[in-house]
């Protein structure tokens, strides 16, 4: 059985890769910052910060396969980060009312042991409902936008707010699995083949 290291603190990735594995993963959180990268778009900014999560947390593993993820919500080409103050993330829901926006995740797969690395980007169209600034304020005062890219959780109550998605739902919340599993297919591990236990 392949030693598969999940190089994220999130919690709702954790919860996705439980999903498709099970729990037999560890978690090792990477320590690097993402600096501002000038001239970089979107996809390539996300993947740039995926890969280099991915090569700090393997300075602690000889063996293994590292899932390393980095995802944000664009607006017009601009991307959204984590409103950590009530009012930011009620100035950044009142952008995203009765808007299309799009959830990119940044992914890279390294495997350790044949120094394998693969790193890929997904993209989700997600349609935010128009909100009124009682609803905004409302679901800001629940706390769940603060800590989350765009200021809405897709698989918390930020739910009511998404009129539709178009692409991986797995991915407007924080992890692919789709394509996840397709490169995982690549090297050679089958989540319903593999014994993860």
């Amino acid at each position: 059985m392949r030693r598969i290291i999940l190089a994220s603190a999130s919690p709702r990735r954790k919860e996705l890769l439980r999903q498709l594995i099970g729990n037999h993963f560890l978690v090792y959180p990477s320590s690097y910052e993402e600096p501002p990268q000038q001239g970089l778009g979107p996809e390539e900014l996300l993947i740039r910060h995926s890969v280099e999560k991915a090569r700090d947390v393997a300075k602690h593993f000889n063996s293994g396969i590292l899932i390393s993820a980095d995802t944000s919500v664009i607006l017009e080409g601009e991307i959204l980060g984590k409103p950590h103050l009530p009012d930011k993330a009620e100035k950044m829901l009142e952008k995203l009312s009765g808007r299309k926006i799009q959830v990119i995740t940044g992914l890279t797969v390294l495997d350790l042991d044949s120094k394998q690395e693969i790193s890929e980007s997904e993209s989700t169209n997600v349609w935010i409902a128009k909100m009124s600034k009682e609803q905004i304020s409302a679901y800001v005062r629940t706390g769940e936008p603060l800590d989350k890219a765009g200021a809405f959780a897709a698989q918390g109550k930020g739910a009511v707010l998404v009129e539709r998605i178009e692409g991986d739902f797995f991915n407007a919340v924080g992890l692919p699995l789709f394509r996840l599993g397709k490169i995982l297919e690549r090297l050679g591990v089958s989540v319903f083949e593999e014994d993860f236990s």
